[in-house]
């Protein structure tokens, strides 16, 4: 019983806290183009409690999983002068763009606080030069600084392993400092293949994703089947021991026995490979120092942002199916296992900038969906029917609807 309060207080809190300066995005703005706002509204449902200000009317409702501005003219005819409809285009686009902004400003200066607070980055000094690879064949040393590849300054360990994975294998240029003196030196990366079935597991070997086009895709292996065997193995929910059976390399052929529902299908697949360019060598941590911190948080952040971006991309471009994609439901189971401060806040800054991203785009019912209708606005001169415009957003929330509902399913299926 406890554990579920828990679980239910991480809920409400996160979306009740991402939900909230989203809406405060769109009051702010609101108030600062001198759009009247009737109503600023944290949930939905019966209000528990309500105070009237100057002109806005502040409540907090019983079901703290939403919220809304109520603008004077917003969904109605209004000849307020204050009224959103009177208010210019770009006035309208600012206020509507400010909600998803806002989200993504708070998931970034989590994100960034999280990362400075935690280390620094990995710097360009060698630690270690490993047998077997191609940094000891050619005399690279301890100590030494790696300043460039390929005529590519190199100051970080990201640096190096943009310029390993550009060479596709052939020779790069590296020029190395060593005790003052700069030296130069040609060589080949060293080729690692790494077996890759296209699986994804949660910590019980239930499987949560499969990629498009990979070896178990092919094989019809499927989001929901539970790893029960791998190559005769009896894995009882080990993930650990599951990975270590599938990266065996005495065999080509891995067996897989799924549950299914309630029925044993049992696969054979040929893992793709995935290539992989090396050096040998470990590199020393950077210095612990605030610029350090904070460059390594830009760094990461940076990188943080254009996965969610790449996410989109793979999805429009049907490499994620729209049955991978997370609900409310998913969303909060996910949230309910976090562990720990640190973990809830990056889940937050995940979810933030999720929620953020999606509600920019130009789909009819979401922010994007305003924004696009705005600038049609803009190019005609003149605003679109009332009514035509009533009717975009309807078919556009009936979409959002059917998308949620069958999103939902699959979260559910998922669970359990």
């Amino acid at each position: 019983m406890i554990a579920f309060l828990i679980s239910a207080i991480k809920i409400i809190v996160l979306l009740g806290v991402l939900i909230t300066i989203h809406e405060l995005g769109h009051f702010i703005v609101a108030k600062l183009c001198k759009v009247k706002v009737n109503e600023f509204a944290i949930g939905f449902g019966p209000a528990i409690w309500k105070k009237q200000g100057k002109e806005t009317k502040y409540t907090l409702r019983l079901i703290p999983l939403g919220g809304y501005n109520s603008m004077e003219g917003e969904d109605e005819v209004s000849d307020d002068d204050r009224s959103f409809s009177k208010a210019s285009v770009p006035k309208r686009m600012a206020i509507v763009l400010a909600g998803a902004t806002v989200n993504i400003i708070f998931a970034i200066m989590i994100y960034f606080t999280i990362i400075a607070t935690s280390g620094t980055y990995i710097s360009n000094q060698i630690d270690e030069v490993l047998d077997g690879y191609v940094a000891k064949t050619i005399g690279l040393q301890e100590n030494d600084k790696i300043l460039e590849g390929n005529g590519k300054s190199i100051k970080s360990k990201k640096d190096l392993n943009e310029v390993l994975e550009k060479s596709e294998g052939k020779e790069i240029a590296i020029k190395v400092e060593r005790d003052g003196e700069i030296k130069n030196y040609n060589m080949q990366p060293s080729e690692v293949k790494t077996r890759v079935t296209g699986i994804y597991m949660d910590d019980k070997c239930k499987i949560i994703a499969v990629q498009k086009g990979s070896a178990s895709d092919l094989q019809g292996v499927q989001a929901n089947d539970i790893l029960l065997k791998v190559n005769d193995v009896e894995i009882n929910g080990d993930t650990k021991l599951a990975l270590q059976e599938i990266s065996r390399k005495d065999i080509d052929t891995i067996s897989l026995v799924l549950k299914r529902g309630e029925e044993e299908v049992t696969v054979k697949l040929v893992p793709n490979y995935e290539i992989t360019y090396l050096l040998g060598i470990n590199l020393k941590p950077a210095e612990d120092t605030f610029i350090n911190r904070c460059i390594h948080a830009s760094m990461q952040t940076q990188e943080f942002l254009l996965s969610i971006v790449d996410n989109l991309k793979q999805l429009f471009t049907g490499n994620v199916g729209i049955d991978q994609m997370m609900g409310p439901v998913g969303i909060s189971e996910v949230v309910a296992k976090t562990d720990g401060v640190r973990e809830f806040f990056e889940m937050m800054a995940l979810i933030s900038l999720s929620l953020g991203v999606t509600n920019l785009l130009p789909i009819p019912a979401l922010d994007g969906g305003k924004i696009l209708i705005l600038l049609v606005e803009a190019i005609r001169r003149k605003p679109m029917k009332q009514e035509t415009e009533a009717n975009i957003q309807l078919i556009g929330f009936a979409l959002l609807i059917s998308l949620s509902l069958f999103i939902t399913y699959h979260d559910i299926v998922r669970i359990f």
